[in-house]
């Protein structure tokens, strides 16, 4: 059996769009689970100003390749709404991903 995934996607917000970006990610939120997202959390930076991160679990490689591309563009209409927020735009979301070691 595949272990799932864990994502970690980091941006930084324009300082005078938070409102707009906090309101816009309550739809990006409650959409990711139609991707087979799970254990969705998400964070602001205590010590970097207007870095935001978001941290989840998808089943496998293609999960991740396509929701990647798909956060990553323009193209999504519920996922590109936080774009214009984001210094840098599309370009600057960044995304990896990681598999659990046992120890």
């Amino acid at each position: 059996m595949t272990k799932p995934l864990q994502i970690f996607m980091e941006y930084k917000i324009k300082p005078q769009k938070i409102k707009e970006y906090e309101a816009s990610m309550e739809m990006v939120l409650a959409t990711l689970p139609d991707y087979d997202v799970t254990e969705v959390e998400w964070f602001v930076a205590e010590d970097q100003p207007y870095l935001y991160v978001e941290m989840f679990e998808v089943p496998t490689v293609s999960h991740y390749q396509a929701l990647k591309k798909l956060r990553q563009s323009t193209e999504h209409p519920v996922f590109s709404s936080i774009v214009p927020y984001i210094e840098g735009g599309e370009k600057k979301i960044h995304c990896w991903a990681f598999q659990r070691k046992d120890v």
